[in-house]
């Protein structure tokens, strides 16, 4: 699944620029190697590349100019229960309102923490099952969201029967004007794993979508509905193999590789060893970004290797807020530096949070700015026990 994106590198640099921002740069005192860009100072990164000067004809052929940063943001868990639902009355606006840091980016994604669907019953054995109508696709798109993953212990509550409907509201979004990429679900293991690409201003970007049962896979029914060669699911990554050889084959196609995993412990602020080991294999595989959710909590953020990783992205549209840890929520936006052409590393050159917090409806609000100093604090807290770096 692809499709091209003009960049909105413009738009971004205006959003964060006036938003209550935690905006702490992820290069710390490194020096950039030579020929990089120096990150910018909101966090968004220009996407169009700058116009060469004219080749002399009598010089050597020189290798093919890096294209310019893209900006890339990322959420945590969305679904539409509760008080959300009726706001899919009008997908046109049902997240709008509050999703502007991430129609600023260049290319924006979340994960969508639900099933899919009008049909199907839920799932006797468990306690919270959620679906939401086909028009949730609609509504994400609407709200500058470019890429879902659905690799997750929720996608299906409801069981497989209504997986044809489904996968024909996934093939609709994908058509749709703005486009919407689904990965981490399919009708077999391989369409399951295929990454969503994007291209943004000749910079391709590859996304890729996996679960993880961790701690106690009987209480994550994932393990059970994983997609295989001839039946449908989704991407589940208990044994990695699969998933580090998609990121390997993504990495040597892509400029920009992401993998959005489901795994943790819910409600546990420090990364799982499993987290910690997966994270160091998928970035030695090639992802330039990893990022994940289910702890319904944040988790620590920062540099790990050539790679950048986000243990836990917490909740962003949820319905309901167990503690003040799981309400506390935001939008990572990075600038990502893609390697030079035909091969090199794409750098991660800047990080920026906008720190929010989720009301009452369900919906994620800026912090104010007392509020987003306490959060820098808590992201450093958080790093620290994450084992990774500024």
């Amino acid at each position: 699944m692809a499709f091209r994106r003009r960049g909105r590198a413009a738009l971004a640099a205006g959003v964060l620029a006036v938003a209550v921002t935690a905006a702490c740069s992820s290069e710390g005192p490194t020096a950039e190697p030579p020929g990089s860009l120096p990150p910018s100072s909101s966090g968004a990164g220009g996407s169009t590349t700058p116009t060469a000067p004219t080749a002399d004809p009598t010089s050597p052929p020189s290798a093919t100019p890096s294209p310019g940063p893209v900006t890339i943001a990322v959420a945590g868990d969305v679904h539409f229960e509760g008080a959300l639902r009726e706001r899919l009355d009008d997908p046109a606006t049902a997240l709008s309102p509050v999703t502007a840091a991430l129609a600023a980016a260049d290319v924006a994604i979340v994960n969508l923490e639900t099933s899919v669907g009008t049909g199907g019953r839920p799932d006797p054995g468990k306690r919270y099952t959620f679906q939401a109508p086909p028009t949730a696709f609609a509504a994400l798109a609407a709200a500058g969201i470019d890429a879902v993953t659905m690799a997750n212990n929720h996608a299906l509550d409801f069981g497989r029967d209504p997986l044809p409907g489904l996968f024909d509201a996934i093939d609709a979004a994908a058509a749709a004007d703005p486009p919407l990429a689904v990965v981490g679900i399919g009708a077999d293991a391989a369409e399951a794993f295929r990454p969503a690409r994007v291209e943004v201003d000749g910079t391709v970007v590859a996304t890729i979508g996996a679960t993880v049962a961790d701690a106690d896979p009987t209480a994550d029914p994932t393990g059970q509905w994983a997609a295989t060669a001839r039946a449908a699911g989704t991407a589940d990554a208990m044994d990695p193999a699969r998933l580090l050889r998609t990121v390997e084959q993504a990495d040597r196609s892509a400029d920009v590789v992401i993998a959005y995993l489901h795994w943790g412990v819910q409600g546990e602020r420090c990364p799982s060893d499993l987290q910690r080991t997966l994270a160091a294999d998928v970035v030695e595989a090639g992802a330039d970004i990893v990022v994940g959710s289910h702890a319904h909590r944040l988790q620590g953020d920062g540099r790990l290797g050539d790679g950048y990783v986000a243990y836990g992205l917490g909740n962003y549209a949820w319905y309901t807020q167990a503690t003040e840890a799981t309400s506390v929520t935001g939008v990572l936006t990075l600038t990502v530096r893609p390697g030079p052409s035909p091969a090199g590393r794409a750098r991660v050159t800047d990080a920026v949070w906008e720190p929010a917090r989720i009301g009452g409806d369900g919906l994620p609000r800026p912090m104010d700015r007392s509020a987003a100093a306490g959060f820098d604090t808590t992201r450093d807290e958080l790093r620290t026990c994450a084992g990774l770096a500024q």
